[in-house]
């Protein structure tokens, strides 16, 4: 019953709330669904099945109660060259096999582990995303066709501008996409009521009514419609899986997916005061979300700040904002297919280079630098090598130079010498001896005199690894052979060899 009225409590007591947030989402999630999809090369119909999987499938389930799933610009560069490769049918083989995977992860209770990961090598691999796709939307933006590799893609800007300049056609598609930009840059800064709507609704709403009354010679969406967009893997393209490349494409796939989804989760719970993600069960939520999606042969999907971020500004307050967000996507594509059609092509790019520009952490490099430099070092190097090289091998770079970081600094290792100039030469070591600091500890230790005896007192390390221990025993059995007295040593206390 109701304190105060008497009535008997509502079983769903913040339903306006969730209804307002379900229609803000929607809102926020329509056009990055179609451009994501557009971008990664596949029917734009595809990014709204990924959506409304994200809604009715990932919404429904156990995990975070807030952030929403969908398809992610993230994951828009692996895409598109997953379907370059090995072709649109083989795409959704490597969903389904990425979302299994969540699935066993989750339930082996890894999710948690992804906390982990060095932030600095995220936010690098989100700058190396946001490069590529800025650089590959640009080409978008002017009609041309992009290069495949994102480094041919960024080189071969200042060409394929020589040749916008040139064209009336590209130079008309290029102020469509540039308008879209300003627009969605200037829309933070109106009252809050004109920001009810979406900044991105708002600017591919404008180019689609400059489009309609102008007519400018730009490409716009094609459509196939939803029944014709949703192709099932069949069983050649799961024949792939015997090849090591694509496996490792599925691993990628994964890693990346699921680390976004985590991070995103984390960044969310931050924002509001409700219950918190339970990891586990939300890796294997994004798990079920993929294997739908796998299984239909659409996008991949992870959670999403964006349109997270939104439903939480929107006052949603139960998961049933994001479910909802799912079953108007779903009466969209049912019902309006051919306002697809409608939206122009240099529109969706610019939405994703508002959308790649988000992705790179200007500020988070600055302030790195001033103050570890070793993470910022690792940020810049994970994204040059995902433009250089690919997102799998960029994020592993990334993952062993931070390990490499961290081995490093736990190896910290203080070398003492006291020398009154008569008697025993004393040397002590304190902190932990590992392999990284042998050389320079050995290099000191030779440049002591050879003709007087020799103290070194180990009591002071944490840690002596068995490299470090053995060219001890070497060096202080050369050391006794060769001067007048033998080493003598004090034992580390405790050390863990």
């Amino acid at each position: 019953m109701d304190a105060i009225s008497g009535f008997p409590r509502s079983r769903f007591p913040y339903w306006r709330q969730d209804l307002t947030a379900s229609l803000v989402v929607f809102l926020v999630a329509l056009p990055l669904c179609v451009g994501v999809a557009v971008a990664s090369g596949v029917p734009a119909e595809l990014g709204l099945v990924t959506g409304i999987v994200g809604g009715l499938v990932t919404g429904l389930l156990p995990g975070s109660s807030l952030q929403v799933s969908g398809p992610a610009a993230g994951l828009t560069v692996l895409v598109l060259g997953a379907v370059e490769t090995y072709g649109l049918p083989a795409l959704g083989v490597i969903v389904l096999a990425a979302g299994l995977l969540q699935l066993a992860m989750g339930a082996l209770r890894l999710g948690r582990w992804f906390r982990a990961i060095s932030l600095s090598v995220v936010e690098g691999m989100l700058a190396g995303i946001g490069l590529v796709l800025i650089a590959g939307q640009l080409y978008s933006a002017a009609g041309l066709e992009a290069p495949s590799s994102g480094l041919d893609k960024i080189t071969g800007l200042p060409g394929a501008a020589a040749d916008a300049l040139g064209s009336t056609e590209a130079l008309a598609s290029l102020a469509l996409g540039a308008g879209t930009v300003v627009v969605m840059v200037l829309w933070t800064r109106l009252p809050r009521r004109v920001r009810t709507v979406p900044g991105a609704l708002a600017a591919v709403g404008l180019a689609t009514a400059v489009t309609a009354v102008l007519g400018p010679p730009v490409a716009t969406v094609e459509v196939k419609g939803l029944l014709d967009a949703v192709q099932p893997p069949g069983a050649d393209a799961f024949g792939e899986l015997a090849n090591a490349g694509f496996l490792g494409t599925i691993v990628a796939f994964t890693l990346i997916a699921s680390a976004e989804s985590l991070f995103s989760a984390a960044a969310v719970d931050r924002l509001h005061t409700g219950p918190r993600t339970a990891y586990d069960k939300e890796l294997m939520a994004q798990g079920a979300g993929n294997s739908v999606c796998g299984l239909l042969g659409a996008l991949p999907m992870t959670a999403v700040i964006v349109r997270s971020s939104a439903n939480v500004g929107a006052g949603a307050r139960t998961k049933a904002s994001r479910v909802l967000h799912g079953v108007w996507l779903l009466v969209f594509a049912a019902l309006l297919p051919s306002a697809l059609a409608l939206i122009p092509l240099p529109a969706l790019a610019g939405v994703l280079v508002h959308a790649g520009w988000k992705l790179i952490p200007f500020r988070g490099i600055v302030s790195l630098w001033r103050g570890h430099r070793g993470e910022a070092l690792i940020l810049v190097v994970t994204a040059v090598s995902i433009v250089t090289v690919n997102m799998f091998e960029g994020v592993l770079i990334g993952l062993a130079l931070s390990v490499a970081k961290t081995a490093w600094e736990a190896s910290h290792l203080r070398l003492e010498i006291v020398d009154k100039g008569a008697g025993a030469v004393q040397a002590h070591l304190s902190g932990n001896a590992t392999f990284l600091r042998l050389p320079k500890m050995l290099e000191s230790l030779e440049a002591l005199p050879q003709d007087r005896p020799v103290e070194l007192d180990l009591s002071g390390l944490h840690h002596l690894d068995h490299a470090c221990r053995t060219a001890l025993e070497n060096w202080a059995e050369r050391h006794s052979a060769t001067g007048t007295d033998p080493v003598k040593v004090t034992a580390p206390a405790g050390t863990q060899a």
